[in-house]
């Protein structure tokens, strides 16, 4: 199967042949760039009113951070951060785990990225869910320590 036609499954109802096809996605981009090319529609994913559209196109955008030789993250990382605070917490911490990647890559944004990570406690999740989330943001907070 081609890229696009990956791409295009992304917003498949079936949920199952979507998240495979990000999976298969998230492993290309892991050594080689020929993804970088789709950022853009990465990044118009981050506005899609289903969740799972938005994480999908999350993780693909962060996964770009070793690739991103025009500095594409670097001009949109406000919106990518705001992108972080979603109101589904399986999201947001999604959204955390990619993060890293951008950390690691991208050591000019990490102060921003930190700020960002410090501030996830305020959003309005149930108590279980929070200390899911602290622990997603401590790993990031420690990739970012240790690289």
């Amino acid at each position: 199967m081609e890229l696009s036609s990956k791409i295009a499954m992304l917003y498949d109802k079936d949920s199952s042949a979507a998240y495979k096809s990000l999976q298969e996605l998230e492993m290309i981009s892991n050594t080689e760039d020929t993804l970088y090319p789709y950022f853009d529609e990465f990044l118009d994913m981050l506005g899609n009113g289903k969740y799972l559209i938005r994480v999908r196109g999350f993780r693909l955008l962060c996964k770009q951070a070793k690739w991103d030789t025009e500095n594409k993250i670097d001009r949109e990382i406000d919106t990518v951060l705001q992108a972080v605070d979603d109101e589904k917490p399986t999201a947001v911490r999604q959204k955390l785990k990619a993060m890293e990647d951008v950390a690691r890559y991208k050591k000019a944004l990490r102060g921003k990225i930190k700020n960002k990570a410090l501030s996830i406690h305020d959003l309005p999740f149930k108590d279980t869910m929070h200390s899911l989330i602290q622990k997603d943001v401590q790993s990031l907070l420690q990739v970012m320590e240790n690289e």
